[in-house]
Protein backbone atom coordinates (compact mmCIF):
# COMPACT_ATOMS: atom_id res chain seq x y z
CA UNK A 1 0.00 0.00 0.00
CA UNK A 2 1.50 3.34 -1.07
CA UNK A 3 1.44 6.32 1.27
CA UNK A 4 0.88 9.50 -0.73
CA UNK A 5 1.56 13.01 0.56
CA UNK A 6 -2.03 13.73 1.54
CA UNK A 7 -2.35 10.56 3.62
CA UNK A 8 1.02 11.15 5.28
CA UNK A 9 0.14 14.71 6.30
CA UNK A 10 -3.26 13.55 7.56
CA UNK A 11 -1.64 10.92 9.81
CA UNK A 12 0.92 13.43 11.13
CA UNK A 13 -1.81 15.96 11.85
CA UNK A 14 -4.01 13.51 13.72
CA UNK A 15 -1.07 12.18 15.75
CA UNK A 16 0.25 15.61 16.67
CA UNK A 17 -3.21 16.88 17.48
CA UNK A 18 -3.87 14.00 19.84
CA UNK A 19 -0.58 14.48 21.68
CA UNK A 20 -0.89 18.24 21.91
CA UNK A 21 -4.44 18.28 23.25
CA UNK A 22 -4.53 19.35 26.94
CA UNK A 23 -7.40 17.02 27.79
CA UNK A 24 -8.20 13.34 28.18
CA UNK A 25 -5.29 11.09 29.09
CA UNK A 26 -2.65 13.54 27.88
CA UNK A 27 -2.72 15.53 31.11
CA UNK A 28 -3.72 14.62 34.63
CA UNK A 29 -6.18 16.62 36.70
CA UNK A 30 -4.76 19.56 38.71
CA UNK A 31 -3.29 18.56 42.05
CA UNK A 32 -5.49 19.25 45.08
CA UNK A 33 -3.59 19.82 48.32
CA UNK A 34 -5.08 17.76 51.17
CA UNK A 35 -6.22 19.51 54.34
CA UNK A 36 -3.56 19.53 57.07
CA UNK A 37 -6.11 18.05 59.49
CA UNK A 38 -6.32 14.90 57.31
CA UNK A 39 -2.61 14.37 56.78
CA UNK A 40 -0.70 11.61 58.49
CA UNK A 41 3.02 11.90 58.95
CA UNK A 42 6.16 10.27 60.28
CA UNK A 43 8.62 11.85 62.72
CA UNK A 44 12.14 10.46 62.30
CA UNK A 45 14.33 11.16 65.34
CA UNK A 46 17.88 10.56 64.12
CA UNK A 47 19.23 10.74 67.69
CA UNK A 48 17.45 7.43 68.34
CA UNK A 49 18.29 5.53 65.12
CA UNK A 50 20.92 2.79 65.56
CA UNK A 51 21.01 1.64 61.93
CA UNK A 52 19.73 -1.86 62.74
CA UNK A 53 18.08 -2.18 59.32
CA UNK A 54 14.84 -3.69 60.57
CA UNK A 55 12.87 -0.87 58.94
CA UNK A 56 14.28 -1.96 55.59
CA UNK A 57 13.62 -5.64 56.30
CA UNK A 58 10.01 -4.97 57.33
CA UNK A 59 9.46 -2.83 54.21
CA UNK A 60 10.76 -5.59 51.95
CA UNK A 61 8.66 -8.26 53.63
CA UNK A 62 5.44 -6.28 53.51
CA UNK A 63 5.89 -5.18 49.89
CA UNK A 64 7.18 -8.54 48.56
CA UNK A 65 10.55 -7.07 47.60
CA UNK A 66 13.77 -9.12 47.42
CA UNK A 67 14.65 -9.73 51.07
CA UNK A 68 17.70 -8.27 52.76
CA UNK A 69 20.18 -10.79 54.14
CA UNK A 70 20.07 -11.48 57.87
CA UNK A 71 23.15 -13.08 59.44
CA UNK A 72 23.28 -15.71 62.20
CA UNK A 73 23.23 -13.03 64.92
CA UNK A 74 20.05 -11.49 63.53
CA UNK A 75 21.77 -8.43 62.03
CA UNK A 76 20.39 -7.12 58.75
CA UNK A 77 22.91 -6.49 55.98
CA UNK A 78 21.48 -3.21 54.75
CA UNK A 79 21.42 -2.52 51.01
CA UNK A 80 23.79 0.21 49.92
CA UNK A 81 21.38 2.49 48.05
CA UNK A 82 17.75 3.15 47.22
CA UNK A 83 16.58 1.24 44.17
CA UNK A 84 13.51 -0.32 42.56
CA UNK A 85 13.92 -3.19 45.05
CA UNK A 86 14.90 -1.11 48.10
CA UNK A 87 12.46 1.61 49.13
CA UNK A 88 14.03 2.67 52.43
CA UNK A 89 17.62 2.90 53.58
CA UNK A 90 19.27 3.72 56.93
CA UNK A 91 22.50 5.32 55.69
CA UNK A 92 25.45 5.98 57.99
CA UNK A 93 26.78 9.56 57.98
CA UNK A 94 30.01 10.48 59.80
CA UNK A 95 30.15 14.21 60.47
CA UNK A 96 32.58 16.58 62.16
CA UNK A 97 30.81 19.57 63.72
CA UNK A 98 31.98 22.01 66.41
CA UNK A 99 34.98 19.83 67.16
CA UNK A 100 32.87 16.73 67.74
CA UNK A 101 32.58 13.56 65.69
CA UNK A 102 29.06 12.29 65.05
CA UNK A 103 27.86 9.00 63.62
CA UNK A 104 24.29 9.48 62.45
CA UNK A 105 22.10 6.95 60.67
CA UNK A 106 19.81 8.75 58.23
CA UNK A 107 16.70 6.84 57.14
CA UNK A 108 15.90 7.69 53.53
CA UNK A 109 12.70 7.01 51.58
CA UNK A 110 10.05 8.96 49.68
CA UNK A 111 9.22 12.14 51.60
CA UNK A 112 5.54 12.11 50.51
CA UNK A 113 5.45 15.88 49.98
CA UNK A 114 2.30 17.81 50.81
CA UNK A 115 2.47 19.29 47.28
CA UNK A 116 4.43 16.57 45.45
CA UNK A 117 6.31 17.58 42.32
CA UNK A 118 6.15 14.01 40.98
CA UNK A 119 2.35 14.02 41.02
CA UNK A 120 2.23 17.39 39.30
CA UNK A 121 4.78 16.34 36.66
CA UNK A 122 3.05 13.08 35.73
CA UNK A 123 1.08 13.74 32.50
CA UNK A 124 -1.27 10.75 32.88
CA UNK A 125 -2.08 10.71 36.60
CA UNK A 126 -0.09 7.56 37.37
CA UNK A 127 0.99 9.19 40.65
CA UNK A 128 -1.61 10.50 43.07
CA UNK A 129 -1.58 12.19 46.48
CA UNK A 130 -4.07 10.60 48.88
CA UNK A 131 -5.93 12.76 51.38
CA UNK A 132 -4.26 10.89 54.24
CA UNK A 133 -0.77 11.72 52.99
CA UNK A 134 0.73 8.88 50.90
CA UNK A 135 1.84 9.46 47.31
CA UNK A 136 0.85 6.29 45.44
CA UNK A 137 1.55 4.92 41.97
CA UNK A 138 -0.73 3.19 39.42
CA UNK A 139 1.37 1.19 36.96
CA UNK A 140 -1.63 0.66 34.64
CA UNK A 141 -1.60 4.37 33.75
CA UNK A 142 2.18 4.89 33.54
CA UNK A 143 3.64 5.56 30.07
CA UNK A 144 7.28 5.40 31.18
CA UNK A 145 8.08 9.07 30.53
CA UNK A 146 10.01 9.27 33.85
CA UNK A 147 9.11 12.95 34.36
CA UNK A 148 8.56 12.07 38.03
CA UNK A 149 12.21 11.08 38.37
CA UNK A 150 13.34 14.43 36.99
CA UNK A 151 10.83 16.46 39.00
CA UNK A 152 11.53 14.95 42.44
CA UNK A 153 13.85 17.26 44.44
CA UNK A 154 14.96 14.28 46.56
CA UNK A 155 15.74 11.89 43.68
CA UNK A 156 13.43 9.19 45.03
CA UNK A 157 11.45 7.48 42.20
CA UNK A 158 13.38 4.56 40.71
CA UNK A 159 12.84 2.84 37.35
CA UNK A 160 12.92 -0.93 36.77
CA UNK A 161 15.53 -0.80 34.03
CA UNK A 162 15.96 -4.59 33.85
CA UNK A 163 12.26 -5.48 33.54
CA UNK A 164 10.49 -6.07 30.20
CA UNK A 165 7.51 -4.04 31.47
CA UNK A 166 9.26 -1.55 33.78
CA UNK A 167 7.50 0.36 36.54
CA UNK A 168 8.33 3.29 38.79
CA UNK A 169 9.07 2.03 42.30
CA UNK A 170 9.24 3.88 45.62
CA UNK A 171 7.97 3.90 49.21
CA UNK A 172 4.17 3.97 49.37
CA UNK A 173 3.99 5.11 53.02
CA UNK A 174 2.21 1.77 53.47
CA UNK A 175 -1.04 3.27 52.15
CA UNK A 176 -2.63 -0.19 52.27
CA UNK A 177 -1.75 -0.64 55.95
CA UNK A 178 -2.99 2.87 56.76
CA UNK A 179 -6.31 2.07 55.08
CA UNK A 180 -6.67 -0.83 57.54
CA UNK A 181 -5.83 1.34 60.54
CA UNK A 182 -2.22 0.10 60.85
CA UNK A 183 0.98 2.09 61.07
CA UNK A 184 3.60 1.69 58.31
CA UNK A 185 5.66 -1.51 58.49
CA UNK A 186 8.93 0.31 59.14
CA UNK A 187 7.53 2.14 62.17
CA UNK A 188 6.05 -1.08 63.55
CA UNK A 189 9.46 -2.79 63.28
CA UNK A 190 11.62 0.01 64.74
CA UNK A 191 13.00 -1.19 68.12
CA UNK A 192 14.19 2.21 69.43
CA UNK A 193 11.27 4.54 68.81
CA UNK A 194 13.17 6.47 66.14
CA UNK A 195 10.03 6.38 63.99
CA UNK A 196 6.80 7.92 65.27
CA UNK A 197 3.65 7.74 63.13
CA UNK A 198 0.58 9.92 63.62
CA UNK A 199 -1.25 13.10 62.64
CA UNK A 200 1.19 15.48 60.99
CA UNK A 201 0.17 18.49 63.10
CA UNK A 202 0.60 16.46 66.31
CA UNK A 203 4.03 15.27 65.19
CA UNK A 204 5.15 18.85 64.60
CA UNK A 205 4.11 19.76 68.14
CA UNK A 206 5.94 16.68 69.50
CA UNK A 207 9.13 17.54 67.60
CA UNK A 208 9.15 21.14 68.79
CA UNK A 209 8.57 19.91 72.35
CA UNK A 210 11.61 17.62 72.11
CA UNK A 211 13.83 20.43 70.87
CA UNK A 212 12.66 22.69 73.69
CA UNK A 213 13.23 19.98 76.31
CA UNK A 214 16.76 19.13 75.04
CA UNK A 215 18.17 22.17 73.21
CA UNK A 216 21.73 20.82 73.34
CA UNK A 217 20.79 17.43 71.95
CA UNK A 218 19.04 18.62 68.79
CA UNK A 219 19.79 20.90 65.88
CA UNK A 220 17.10 23.56 66.16
CA UNK A 221 15.16 22.80 63.01
CA UNK A 222 12.46 20.29 62.02
CA UNK A 223 13.28 19.30 58.46
CA UNK A 224 10.15 18.78 56.39
CA UNK A 225 7.86 21.05 58.39
CA UNK A 226 8.05 23.79 55.76
CA UNK A 227 10.49 22.60 53.07
CA UNK A 228 8.81 22.69 49.63
CA UNK A 229 5.50 23.47 51.29
CA UNK A 230 5.94 20.63 53.80
CA UNK A 231 6.51 16.88 53.67
CA UNK A 232 4.80 13.99 55.43
CA UNK A 233 8.16 12.64 56.63
CA UNK A 234 9.92 15.04 59.03
CA UNK A 235 13.30 14.81 60.73
CA UNK A 236 14.95 15.72 64.01
CA UNK A 237 18.75 15.60 64.06
CA UNK A 238 21.69 16.22 66.40
CA UNK A 239 23.60 18.00 63.60
CA UNK A 240 23.06 20.36 60.70
CA UNK A 241 20.93 18.82 57.96
CA UNK A 242 23.12 20.25 55.20
CA UNK A 243 26.11 18.33 56.59
CA UNK A 244 24.13 15.10 56.19
CA UNK A 245 23.31 15.75 52.55
CA UNK A 246 19.72 16.89 52.93
CA UNK A 247 18.91 19.14 49.95
CA UNK A 248 18.66 22.84 50.78
CA UNK A 249 15.31 23.74 49.28
CA UNK A 250 13.01 26.69 49.81
CA UNK A 251 9.62 26.62 51.46
CA UNK A 252 7.65 27.12 48.26
CA UNK A 253 6.23 24.04 46.46
CA UNK A 254 7.85 23.28 43.11
CA UNK A 255 4.61 22.04 41.54
CA UNK A 256 4.20 25.10 39.29
CA UNK A 257 7.50 24.32 37.56
CA UNK A 258 6.75 20.62 37.17
CA UNK A 259 3.29 21.38 35.74
CA UNK A 260 4.97 23.50 33.07
CA UNK A 261 7.30 20.62 32.21
CA UNK A 262 4.40 18.18 31.91
CA UNK A 263 2.30 20.55 29.82
CA UNK A 264 4.88 21.88 27.39
CA UNK A 265 7.49 19.12 27.42
CA UNK A 266 5.25 16.47 25.89
CA UNK A 267 3.85 18.92 23.38
CA UNK A 268 7.32 20.00 22.29
CA UNK A 269 8.44 16.44 21.70
CA UNK A 270 5.33 15.67 19.66
CA UNK A 271 5.76 18.75 17.49
CA UNK A 272 9.46 18.02 16.92
CA UNK A 273 8.80 14.43 15.88
CA UNK A 274 6.06 15.54 13.48
CA UNK A 275 8.33 18.14 11.84
CA UNK A 276 11.16 15.62 11.53
CA UNK A 277 8.93 13.01 9.86
CA UNK A 278 7.52 15.64 7.54
CA UNK A 279 11.01 16.75 6.52
CA UNK A 280 12.12 13.18 5.85
CA UNK A 281 9.02 12.54 3.74
CA UNK A 282 9.61 15.53 1.49
CA UNK A 283 13.31 14.72 1.16
CA UNK A 284 12.73 11.09 0.15
CA UNK A 285 9.84 12.08 -2.12
CA UNK A 286 12.06 14.59 -3.89
CA UNK A 287 14.80 12.00 -4.37
CA UNK A 288 12.29 9.52 -5.80
CA UNK A 289 11.05 12.08 -8.33
CA UNK A 290 14.64 12.78 -9.46
CA UNK A 291 15.21 9.06 -10.10
CA UNK A 292 11.94 8.76 -12.04
CA UNK A 293 12.93 11.71 -14.26
CA UNK A 294 16.49 10.51 -14.94
CA UNK A 295 15.71 6.91 -15.88
CA UNK A 296 13.73 7.61 -19.12
CA UNK A 297 16.36 10.12 -20.33
CA UNK A 298 19.13 7.58 -19.79
CA UNK A 299 17.28 4.81 -21.67
CA UNK A 300 16.60 7.11 -24.66
CA UNK A 301 20.27 8.05 -24.84
CA UNK A 302 21.33 4.39 -24.95
CA UNK A 303 18.92 3.64 -27.86
CA UNK A 304 20.27 6.56 -29.91
CA UNK A 305 23.83 5.43 -29.39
Amino acid sequence: MELDRRKFLHICGVTAGGLLMPSGIALAEPLKTPSSAQLKGMLVDLTKCIGCGWCQQACKEWNDLPAAHVDEEGCVEVDSCLSADTWTLPELQEIEEDGQHYKVFVKKQCMHCVDPACVSACPVGALQKLDSGPVVYDCTRCIGCRYCMVACPFGIPKFEWDEPLPRIQKCTFCADRQADGLEPACAAACPTGALMFGDRDSLIAEAESRIEADPDGYFHHLYGKEELGGTSWMYLSPVNFEAMGFPLVGNEPVTSLSEAVATYGTAGVAASVTLLLGGLYYWFNGRQQEVEVRVPISEESERES
